[in-house]
């Protein structure tokens, strides 16, 4: 009975409200993810500068690592609303 009385503007809009439910999750699991991947690294970067200045851009490095994971989800996001 549900299926009768779902018109083509319904089913439109559902589609859309799922896009982008699909999208808010891509985004914010990747930048859940991120943060706490980083965190681990985040503390032990710093105990390593700490001891050994040298390794400032190693750190620096693996500590920005953890953040491209988030521009995948924004790219995967931006696939899902705009096909």
């Amino acid at each position: 009975m549900a299926a009768e009385l779902m018109t083509v503007e319904v089913a439109t809009a559902t589609a859309a409200g799922m896009k982008a439910i699909g999208a808010g999750i891509a985004v914010g699991l990747t930048g859940i993810a991120s943060g706490i991947g980083e965190m681990a690294i985040g503390s032990a970067a710093v105990g390593a500068v700490a001891e050994n200045k040298d390794m400032f851009g190693l750190a620096l490095v693996f500590t920005v690592l953890p953040e491209t994971i988030v521009i995948f989800g924004l790219v995967v996001a931006l696939l899902i609303m705009f096909q």
